[in-house]
């Protein structure tokens, strides 16, 4: 990983820094989906490990933005409403986390791609998610589990926990507040979970670094424009981008093996 950086041409640093942009105004629109966007798009460009380590800084830094929005108490009370949640999630991650630098190339592209293109191809359908185990605690334990599974090789733990909040029926600026607050703790526990592992060093961590600035004017934008379009067409996009994106992961990892 060392020649991270010396890898990206002017050219290539543009489309890098376009990925950060339109990531974080995704983000700022719907509330997630920004690693998955990131992880979909640098994953076309740099190897999955590198990928991952790009989106952990930009991803800290926008959730903390977009869980203090409604201030310090109000993201409190969301911690402690779905602690069952992060505390489940968290423990997964921490695990999932150390196969990183063991997983071939392709099983990281495929296990990345496959739950990308599952969860667009599933919402772009029409059918509503649903929870194993209910809307109940069980039910959010599951998700806890399954995004933080998920989160710790990939660094996408949007899907599941949308299900989750969805089914429980929370209301779209709770929504957006606890999205902040689950991501914001998930991927500080990422980050500390790739430091561990390896995955985030001082050659990545640059990386990482460069993409914040281009993601937090993305969120702004977002957070302006919130109010002003039609949220389902815009999902609907997002999703169909997102789904192109799996697929073309899934086709590396197939190439690969």
């Amino acid at each position: 990983m060392d020649g991270v950086l010396l890898q990206f041409g002017l050219v290539g640093w543009g489309v890098l820094l376009t990925v950060g942009l339109g990531a974080g105004i995704v983000k700022g629109m719907v509330g997630f989906a920004m690693p998955m966007v990131m992880i979909s798009a640098l994953g076309s460009m740099v190897s999955p490990e590198v990928a991952l380590a790009g989106l952990i800084v930009p991803t800290v830094v926008t959730n903390v933005w977009q869980a203090l929005r409604q201030g310090i108490g109000a993201a409190w009370d969301s911690i402690r409403r779905f602690r069952l949640f992060l505390l489940v999630g968290f423990v997964l991650l921490m695990g999932s986390a150390q196969l990183v630098p063991y997983l071939p190339k392709s099983l990281m592209s495929l296990m990345i791609g496959l739950p990308v293109a599952l969860y667009a191809g599933w919402g772009l359908s029409g059918r509503p998610l649903t929870l194993p185990g209910g809307a109940g605690r069980r039910g959010e334990a599951s998700m806890g589990a399954l995004a933080g599974f998920f989160a710790g090789f990939s660094g996408v733990w949007g899907p599941p926990t949308v299900a989750m909040l969805t089914a429980r029926g929370t209301d779209m600026q709770e929504q957006m507040r606890v999205q902040g607050v689950i991501y914001g703790l998930g991927s500080l526990a990422l980050a500390g979970a790739h430091v561990v592992s390896g995955v985030l060093n001082t050659a990545t961590l640059t990386l990482s670094v460069s993409l914040v600035l281009p993601s937090l004017a993305g969120l702004w934008i977002g957070f302006r424009i919130q109010d002003r379009i039609d949220q389902r067409t815009f999902r609907k996009l997002t999703l169909l981008v997102l789904l192109i994106a799996g697929l073309n992961l899934i086709r590396r990892g197939v190439l690969a093996i």
